[in-house]
């Protein structure tokens, strides 16, 4: 209970620095003897918390986006649930498989999201304010990958709303933040009532993800975000290579 408290801490803070949570939670989740499958859907039940408190603190930039949420608030939803129900309906074993791989790419994206925070500064010319059909096709895949796993979903849908989109770096992360809050809180109703939640390790691992969240931005201010992106980058590849050999 004690780990978990400090993993929920650590993703609270290392989400509001580099939007990769589960990073943090979901190994502390194997570490106390979790399955990966029950790991991955008990992290998405208790970053419910994260997603709360992201969006809450995103209402000034979201101010005046009511038809762009309404519309692709829908397709969040869809993408959460067919995420969801892909890792429940998979062949048996399939997500032990590609975990590591998806720890993998979630480890490299945290390394490279300095890179794909600066896309909003090209092909301004071939974007529009909020990027038309063919970004709701992204934001679909997007949420299609939080619903199934989720570390590294927001640094994706982040690079596609930069890079697609002519939104500021603020509002697209508001966006980003409520978008897949909703792909989350969608993947967690459908895990809460059908698949292997521990139940008895999401309070902890709430509670420290909201305190986390709280003073997070007092520690980004003492604590270089490149030494924390660097620190919890590495140790998703150690991980990751440490998952595909035990497989």
């Amino acid at each position: 209970m004690a780990l978990l408290l400090v993993a929920g801490v650590g993703a609270g803070v290392v989400g509001s620095t580099a939007g990769l949570a589960s990073l943090v939670s979901y190994p502390a989740l194997l570490l106390v003897g979790l399955s990966p499958v029950s790991a991955n859907v008990t992290n998405t039940v208790g970053l419910i918390g994260s997603s709360i408190g992201s969006v809450s603190g995103s209402r000034p930039e979201l101010t005046g986006l009511g038809p762009l949420v309404r519309r692709r608030a829908p397709v969040a939803v869809a993408g959460g649930a067919l995420g969801a129900l892909a890792l429940l309906l998979g062949p048996p074993g399939s997500f032990e498989k590609v975990v590591p791989f998806l720890v993998a790419l979630a480890s490299v994206l945290l390394l490279l999201s300095p890179r794909l925070r600066r896309l909003h500064h090209a092909a301004t010319a071939a974007r529009r304010p909020d990027g038309g059909g063919g970004v709701d096709v992204l934001v679909l895949l997007c949420c299609v990958y939080g619903g199934y796993f989720g570390a590294a979903a927001g640094v994706l849908l982040l690079g596609v709303l930069l890079s697609r989109t002519d939104r500021s770096l603020p509002v697209s992360n508001a966006v980003k933040n409520l978008l897949l809050g909703i792909a989350n809180a969608t993947a967690a109703v459908i895990f809460a009532t059908r698949a292997p939640v521990d139940w008895t390790a999401v309070p902890p691992l709430l509670v420290g993800c909201i305190a986390g969240g709280w003073f997070g931005p007092a520690v980004v201010r003492r604590v270089p975000p490149a030494v924390m992106r660097w620190v919890v980058g590495l140790a998703g590849l150690a991980l990751a290579a440490r998952l595909a050999t035990a497989g």
